[in-house]
């Protein structure tokens, strides 16, 4: 095999690809014999065939298709090594020549890491992030919690209100017609809650257990059921019972039911304690994204779009990894949002580009400044990552080959050259 290298413009090169004529023999020969079950030819039984036979009958590049599938991979693969280059991109294959007894040639345009030129890192200005907890900020806090342990209990002898939960039976209809999905039975509704369609909530305010209601409401536009939007509709509504939340007494009983502290005093203490915490880590971190961006501002580099793109697709990879930790999938998520793969992967290259500008940035500082990662650092990184994945460490090692660790090596160094930028910064 060999392969032939052209610098393109924009950080962009061509590898033109020559894979010898027995290699292409033998994938045309594998695709004869993945394929000949298809073929029924009178006279022969189904998979014997003979391979010319087929190719005089169907054309002389039946297999060439998959033959060429069976052969790039590896080809490109080997050839990306033997380039040099370092890749940062799928490629764009074309295939130039294929036919039996000759070699088969194909390019791949890839993109290739971009050259950073660095302006100033050090002595960044910064905003000076003061770090505050207020006794109204704990008071909210503890409020959350108070609301977490409300009791939900029955209402009578009064209206709905305002984050009340009305237990309804309700039916919608669009010129007198019910629409399918439009029907409810016993269903608990916390008024204010936003649940339903705007308007729909509100229009409960006041009524009463028992008393059926007359609810007027516009399907907004867009909305999930394309044939239902921007329509008018009639819900009738049966309020069947009527719930509220009991907030218990914030005292020192509430504090040793919700925490391990026996006093609301000490309780207190506690929830400040980590309040501070959070706006401390907050704080750090807006100061890291503040330098980070500065520094970023500061430097030059030109970013080639298949890399763009390529960041973009592996952007929508991890959400649909997050969905499917959540129970859907990603082609329930496009049914549900009406967009495309294509769509959300457009969508996502403004922030792809400046997650591609931040990596570059901080690995050209890494490189700068000579950061280098011990086997000490490494070692504990492992132990975390073993640690958040449950994991043996010496488990957890044998899925690492080298380039994992390469990868793991430089994810430090970077968070290394934030550390520097971070402590070289200035506060104003």
């Amino acid at each position: 095999m060999s392969v032939q290298v052209e610098n393109l413009e924009k950080n962009m090169a061509k590898l033109t690809i020559e894979v010898p004529a027995e290699e292409v023999t033998k994938a045309i020969q594998g695709a004869y014999q993945k394929n000949k079950n298809r073929f029924n030819v009178p006279g022969f039984r189904r998979g014997k065939v003979p391979q010319k036979m087929i190719e005089k009958m169907y054309g002389v590049g039946i297999f060439y298709e998959d033959a060429v599938n069976a052969l790039i991979p590896g080809a490109y693969e080997k050839a990306a090594g033997e380039s040099g280059l370092e890749i940062v991109s799928r490629p764009e294959i074309d295939v130039t020549q294929i036919e039996a007894g000759k070699p088969m040639i194909f390019t791949a345009e890839v993109a290739v890491k971009p050259e950073v030129t660095l302006g100033e890192y050090k002595g960044i200005e910064a905003e000076r992030q003061e770090v505050i907890v207020t006794d109204d900020d704990v008071m909210e806090e503890i409020k959350k919690e108070q609301e977490k342990n409300a009791a939900i209990v029955a209402v009578e002898g009064r209206a709905v209100q305002k984050d009340d939960t009305a237990v309804i039976d309700f039916e919608g209809f669009c010129d007198g017609v019910a629409f399918e999905g439009g029907k409810g039975i016993d269903f608990p509704l916390v008024i204010g809650s936003g649940q339903f369609i705007p308007g729909f909530e509100d229009q409960l305010i006041g009524k009463n257990v028992g008393e059926e209601v007359e609810v007027n409401v516009t399907f907004p536009t867009p909305y999930q059921a394309k044939e239902l939007e921007g329509k008018e509709a009639v819900f009738k509504v049966t309020v069947k019972e009527l719930k509220a939340k009991e907030l218990p007494e914030i005292d020192d009983e509430f504090a040793s039911e919700v925490s391990e502290f026996e006093t609301l005093e000490e309780y207190k203490k506690s929830v400040a304690d980590k309040l501070r915490e959070q706006k401390e880590a907050d704080a750090k971190r807006t100061k890291e994204d503040e330098v980070v961006s500065k520094a970023v501002e500061n430097a030059t580099m030109e970013i080639p779009d298949a890399m763009i793109k390529t960041q973009a697709s592996n952007m929508v990879n991890e959400f649909a990894q997050r969905m499917q930790g959540q129970g859907l999938t990603m082609e329930q998520y496009m049914q549900y949002t009406g967009t495309t793969r294509e769509q959300m992967e457009e969508q996502m290259e403004g922030q792809a580009k400046k997650r591609i500008e931040v990596r570059l940035t901080l690995e050209a500082i890494a490189k700068a400044e000579d950061i280098q990662v011990s086997d000490e650092e490494l070692d504990k990184e492992v132990e975390e990552m073993a640690k958040a994945y449950k994991m043996e460490v010496d488990q957890l090692k044998k899925f690492m080959g080298d380039a994992e660790v390469q990868q793991m090596k430089t994810d430090l160094a970077v968070q290394k050259a934030v550390d520097l930028i971070v402590a070289e910064a200035k506060e104003v």
